[in-house]
């Protein structure tokens, strides 16, 4: 039985498939206006999530990553769930794939012709370049 005073169940979840599901003693995200912590019994709250990583530490110690291109977040005193359309692994994240989309994007941006399309290219390319540095961020921890 896992004492659910020092831990909270995080569940994060991609369009496609549950990315993560398990206990955990703390969670830190990218919050819209900064970094969150969460931690066992917080106070609900829900906001948006920007592009970045997750990070999970799990009940046994260990840590997992998850990139998110942004999404929602959901806080209640014994739960977390993060919802975004764009979830991956750590280990999954792919350094060249990531790099190969951000140069398209940055080309995009270059040829974009009117507000909706450079909006659209600067959102991407925000999302690549946050890819690139969770990748980093989780080959550092290894």
């Amino acid at each position: 039985m896992v004492d659910s005073t020092h831990t909270i169940h995080v569940d994060v979840v991609s369009a496609e498939e549950s990315i993560f599901s398990g206990e955990a003693r703390f969670v830190a995200l990218p919050g819209e206006t900064g970094e969150l912590g969460i931690y066992p019994r917080h106070t609900p709250l829900i906001t948006r999530i920007r592009p970045g990583s997750v990070r999970i530490e799990k009940a046994d110690g260990t840590e997992e990553f998850v990139f998110v291109a942004g999404g929602i977040l959901e806080v209640q005193p014994t739960s977390v769930t993060v919802l975004s359309d764009t979830a991956i692994r750590g280990k999954d994240l792919d350094e060249e794939k990531a790099n190969s989309a951000k140069a398209a994007a940055e080309e995009a941006l270059r040829n974009a012709k009117g507000e909706l399309d450079i909006a659209k290219a600067q959102s991407e390319l925000a999302v690549m370049a946050a890819q690139i540095a969770a990748l980093r961020k989780y080959r550092q921890k290894r």
